[in-house]
């Protein structure tokens, strides 16, 4: 995959991390559905999913590979924007490019405060209102071919 987006980018990539969205086959197969078809542009785990888990914040600029629940690779994205957000702020246009369910923001903070409650548990992190978010935006660049 990252040999034709190369190619068909004119970019000199040799490795890229790849992983799915969400913690669960269902999710992350949709999930990586409404990316293919443009629908989602954002994702958006807790900060302290990140310092749990001694992982480095995602950048402006980065590539990344994304799959499915199974880890077959679908395509690339680049993050083209990164903000910590508390999760009471988040608004009505963000959760839209998150592009879930009714888009709406009360169904985005339904799905991820359970969402939330799942990836922190064990972590010595609780759930709150003003929890810190990574919110990033990407852009789908390379779809693998079928």
């Amino acid at each position: 995959m990252i040999a034709r987006f190369n190619e068909q980018s004119g970019r000199a990539v040799t490795e890229l991390p790849s992983w799915h969205f969400c913690d669960n086959e269902q999710d992350a197969n949709e999930c990586a559905l409404l990316v293919l078809n443009g629908v989602k542009q954002a994702t958006t785990p807790s900060l302290y999913w990140f310092k749990a888990n001694n992982e480095t914040l995602p950048e402006v600029g980065d590539l990344a590979i994304f799959t499915n629940w199974q880890g077959q690779p679908l395509g690339i994205i680049e993050t083209v924007s990164v903000t910590i957000t508390p999760y009471n702020q988040i608004s009505a246009d963000y959760a839209a490019l998150e592009g879930e369910g009714d888009k709406s923001l009360e169904y985005w903070q339904h799905v991820h405060w359970d969402y939330y409650q799942r990836e922190l548990a064990g972590t010595g992190y609780q759930c709150h209102p003003e929890m810190p978010l990574v919110c990033e935006q990407f852009m789908l660049v390379f779809k693998e071919s079928e």
